[in-house]
């Protein structure tokens, strides 16, 4: 059986309740891929709206969470509060949580981990900076950024893993179907190796990076990218378009 395509729209800290009944309304009127998974991360604040009123078609999904259930963490969520509002999915190891915030590596793990634990499903994001692959080290980084995660999980069933090279996020530039490609490859080659060969071959490998609805249909017939996480273009109505990428 192949692996499902998938779409997953991260928007961001972006979106009042105007412009979500904007994005509802392309939602519903689509028409959606049926044969793609579509997922929306969504600001926690509205987390809840977005769940009442989405199209069932699509899922929701926080954009980050903490590593453990309850404490003395303010401004934090946990996977058990997201599970209790019916929200079944999470963004974790976004290059913003990373660069911006300073998440590590270690911490991406146990948060990844825990919410697996806890039941939630997972949107593990891994990407190179700019001067990190002009010196010709992405490899040594995603393997990196995927090997913390490799260590602390028993199973990859409830992972989606996004391939965000950081130099391509709201930049304009997008890796070649190509680059995306290579990268995708190596990393099913280094799973098969350090993890075991069927999640190499059944887990699903998204790219994300400035992906639009004029790049999404070439990008989407390298045979190891599963789908895409969207930024700025979830906002708009050209999202439907990248979700039919494969049509």
């Amino acid at each position: 059986m192949g692996r499902k395509f998938f779409v997953g729209g991260n928007w961001k800290m972006n979106g009042m309740k105007s412009e979500i009944g904007d994005i509802i309304t392309f939602l519903k009127t689509g028409p959606l891929d049926p044969n793609v998974e579509v997922v929306v991360g969504v600001p926690s604040i509205y987390l809840t709206y977005v769940t009442s009123i989405v199209p069932g078609n699509v899922s929701v999904s926080a954009q980050n969470t903490y590593k453990v259930p309850k404490g003395a963490f303010t401004g934090e969520i946990s996977p058990a509060m997201l599970l209790d509002n019916g929200i079944p999915w999470v963004i974790l190891g976004h290059s913003e949580r990373r660069n911006v915030f300073g998440e590590t590596d270690e911490l991406i793990a146990e948060k990844v981990v825990h919410a697996l634990e806890t039941g939630l499903k997972v949107i593990a994001c891994i990407g190179e900076k700019l001067e990190e692959r002009e010196a010709g080290k992405t490899e040594e980084v995603v393997y990196r950024q995927t090997k913390a995660i490799a260590d602390k999980i028993k199973s990859w069933d409830n992972v989606v893993l996004a391939y965000e090279p950081v130099w391509a996020i709201g930049t304009g530039k997008t890796a070649t179907p190509q680059q995306a490609q290579e990268v995708h490859e190596k990393l099913r080659e280094w799973l098969s190796k350090n993890v075991n060969p069927n999640v190499a071959q059944t887990l699903r490998i998204i790219y994300g990076g400035s992906v639009t609805a004029a790049n999404a249909k070439d990008l989407a017939k390298e045979k190891d990218i599963d789908g895409f996480l969207v930024g700025g273009a979830s906002l708009k109505p050209d999202f439907v378009q990248i979700v039919n990428a494969r049509c």
